[in-house]
């Protein structure tokens, strides 16, 4: 009797042991370090130069009071004290064997150097620390940051997560995010520059006001040409209290249905370079903040219908992508 052909065998995407035609971030994770790791978010009480007045005031209007820290313990406490109780926490759900400090919150590069070297080496020096993710912005990396990230990178497995969201400049302006895509360009070349060792994630948000399927997607066309070591793909949430709920509650802002958002994302995924880590599908805020949309609740519906999709389409990540060698 004859084997019945499955979807991994029939899968043409070479970053992957399983079904998936792109490159999870657990399959990233196992390769790395031989099996998964707990993510610990870590909230240590930091401001964006848009919230405080640097460039800008009020943050991005998508944001939560907590600039994206809201699943993090308390800033007020130090950050072995968030990390021990995050991590007691998560051991009721799974293994926390192998675990990755991530500074959440806000902008982590934005202090003094001092400053960041005794966050920074206070979370390493935590009990099964296996690497380290600091989310920033690339117009925040001051005088002496990029060779001290380029110090860490030397120790552990450095990812630090550049939050761009779009590469068009008039978009950017209007959801308060500034700084522009040149900007933002000369910031992602520093941490080049500074080290290959640095793994550096593009963080990208399709929904934005007044953005179509085209500007999302060109969008990740030139985020295609940077070819970054991660993308974190977001769909763009209404949450309370934000500036962005207000143009909601208003009807003067109408978010993505979820078929839109997989055939984007699938579009955005054979775009990208085959071996760029895709380190999110589709982000998540707090279930009681939530207003729109409603179907965003449901990620692993979502995911699935990402990957029926590409499976569908007999597509995979990096079919389109120029230069790849996959085309």
């Amino acid at each position: 009797m004859s084997k019945k052909v499955t979807q991994k065998d029939q899968n043409p995407y070479a970053f992957t042991d399983s079904n998936k035609r792109y490159y999870t971030y657990d399959y990233y994770l196992r390769r790395t370090f031989g099996g998964k790791c707990a993510k610990i978010p870590l909230d240590a009480g930091m401001t964006c130069p848009n919230i405080d007045g640097r460039c800008g005031v009020g943050g991005c209007i998508y944001c939560s009071g907590r600039g994206s820290g809201d699943f993090a313990e308390s800033p007020l406490l130090g950050v072995g004290e968030q990390y021990r109780r995050m991590r007691e926490k998560l051991s009721a759900k799974w293994s926390v064997e192998r675990c990755i400090p991530y500074f959440q919150a806000h902008t982590n590069t934005y202090a003094p150097l001092e400053r960041l070297r005794g966050l920074y080496e206070e979370a390493l020096a935590q009990e099964g620390v296996v690497g380290l993710n600091i989310a920033t912005r690339a117009d925040c990396l001051g005088e002496g940051i990029p060779e001290y990230l380029a110090e860490l990178a030397d120790r552990t497995v450095l990812t630090v997560e550049l939050g761009l969201q779009t590469t068009c400049d008039e978009t950017a302006e209007r959801i308060n995010r500034g700084h522009t895509f040149a900007e933002f360009c000369r910031g992602y070349e520093r941490l080049r520059r500074a080290s290959d060792r640095i793994g550096i994630c593009v963080h990208l948000i399709f929904g934005l006001p007044g953005e179509d399927r085209d500007t999302m997607l060109e969008t990740v066309r030139r985020v295609a040409e940077l070819h970054p070591d991660q993308v974190k793909l977001h769909l763009l949430h209404v949450l309370r209290g934000t500036a962005l709920a207000e143009e909601y509650l208003a009807g003067r802002y109408t978010p993505m249905e979820k078929s839109e958002y997989v055939s984007v994302t699938v579009d955005a995924l054979e775009l990208l370079p085959s071996d760029t880590v895709i380190g999110r599908l589709t982000g998540d805020g707090m279930a009681e903040e939530l207003l729109a949309p409603d179907w965003s609740r449901k990620k692993v519906s979502v995911i699935n219908d990402i990957d029926k999709e590409l499976y569908e389409r007999g597509s995979y990540q990096g079919m389109l992508c120029k230069g790849d060698g996959r085309q």
